[in-house]
């Protein structure tokens, strides 16, 4: 048993979670994590940043000088990437950088982050969480009780209350996310990860199937 802090009723305190809830067991692949984040940072690159090579640079096509008896190099128009203003060589252009991996593959990428929080002691619950208004100062002492406030994802069970997301919006590094919708690359991200009410049970039914589809 894990023992993780715990905020409830205005209160800071401990309780215990079963280490096994988020575990690979003897099949724990840490490598697949690394794949996951991997393929999330590509797909979020933009990949519009453009060059212009020499057939694309406005100039004359005349050669600059004669081919032989000049001593010089053999040049060819202005537009040459040797030249100042000319096209440049080999450069980048617009390109597609996004793949995806197996649906299995990216649900144990996500229970590998969630047992290397676990194991790391950087997994808290913050239980009554009840929003009748936003507040950002009850958002961050409830995170700074959990000591979480310099970065935290905060998982809900179903989805996200508009208060509670109005509140933590402002905090630096601070998101809250359904556990239906959670990436391995949110846990890693996150310092900490902060579960509502409900929440550990939400993310073991998601995760459940690929445990139950390892070899």
């Amino acid at each position: 048993m894990a023992t993780i802090k715990t905020y409830s009723g205005g209160a800071a305190g401990e309780s215990t979670l079963d280490d096994a809830t988020f575990s690979f067991g003897e099949s724990m692949r840490p490598a697949v994590l690394k794949e996951a984040v991997l393929m999330y940072e590509a797909n979020k690159r933009q990949g519009t940043v453009n060059t212009l090579s020499r057939r694309f640079v406005n100039g004359s096509g005349k050669k600059v000088q004669k081919q032989k008896h000049t001593g010089r190099a053999r040049h060819g128009d202005r537009k040459a990437p040797l030249f100042r203003g000319g096209g440049i060589a080999h450069g980048p252009h617009p390109r597609d950088f996004s793949y995806a991996m197996p649906r299995k593959a990216l649900k144990r990428a996500l229970q590998v982050a969630l047992a290397s929080k676990l194991r790391d002691g950087q997994v808290s619950r913050w239980e009554g969480a009840d929003f009748a208004k936003p507040s950002t100062k009850d958002a961050f002492n409830a995170l700074s009780a959990l000591e979480a406030a310099g970065s935290a994802l905060v998982v809900s069970a179903g989805p996200v209350e508009p208060n509670l997301l109005l509140s933590v919006r402002n905090l630096k590094r601070v998101r809250a996310l359904p556990a239906a919708e959670i990436s391995a690359y949110d846990v890693v991200f996150h310092r900490n990860l902060v579960l509502l009410d409900g929440a550990v049970e939400a993310l073991v039914a998601r995760i459940g199937d690929a445990k139950e589809g390892d070899e």
